[in-house]
């Protein structure tokens, strides 16, 4: 699957996350960020636009209501930070840490998240439409309630999470590994499986597997 990619300008000057509060609106773009360190901060409906983020820190730190589009963040640490109800469009997540993040009631478009950590983040309520997740770990992650269309799960670890109420009809997770799974049977029509998958699923429904 073909996604967007973030439309981010060279040659971009160097700012600090900090430069934030001295605008007249929570907003950047058109510039990097590096070695920035803002984490348990409140900065609410903030804009990030045209943007490289790399080495940087966000840990609890609470973003609410924030739109990112166009924005790549390499080697940065937004753990138990607080993205509820955000927007975010072609935007690059690559050798991050988002343990913990709060996604609920979000929208993603045209989103990558490579070689990532994402255990026991939260993503209930949201709609997520072309997003793959490549080489991350999802380890309790939580997808209560979303509309997934056209998502990628490329060799990814999905133990332990759960796909309550929202239905994986066209989602192919056959390269990823897992031990349990939270999923009704109804919503795992139409997902694309393993045959060892298979037969994990088939023992989960309690079906005992004779040769």
């Amino acid at each position: 699957m073909k996604i967007d990619l973030p439309k981010i300008l060279n040659d971009l000057p160097t700012r600090n996350f900090h430069d934030i509060f001295y605008e007249e609106d929570p907003e950047l773009e058109m510039c990097q960020i590096i070695d920035s360190i803002f984490e348990n901060e409140v900065v609410v409906r903030v804009r990030l636009s045209n943007m490289v983020i790399k080495n940087s820190r966000f840990n609890h730190t609470d973003f609410q209501n924030i739109d990112i589009t166009d924005v790549c963040f390499e080697n940065c640490d937004l753990s138990n930070a607080n993205l509820s109800n955000s927007s975010i469009h072609r935007v690059v997540f690559k050798n991050s840490k988002l343990l913990g993040v709060d996604f609920t009631d979000s929208r993603f478009g045209n989103v990558r998240f490579e070689n990532s950590v994402l255990n026991l983040t939260t993503f209930g309520e949201s709609k997520l439409e072309k997003v793959i997740f490549q080489d991350s770990s999802l380890k309790g992650t939580d997808f209560f309630d979303c509309k997934l269309k056209n998502i990628e799960f490329q060799i990814c670890n999905l133990d332990d999470t759960n796909f309550d109420q929202t239905p994986l009809k066209g989602i192919d997770i056959s390269t990823s590994h897992f031990n349990t799974l939270t999923v009704s049977m109804n919503d795992l029509k139409g997902c694309k499986v393993s045959s060892s998958q298979a037969i994990q699923f088939a023992a989960l429904m309690g079906l005992i597997i004779k040769d």
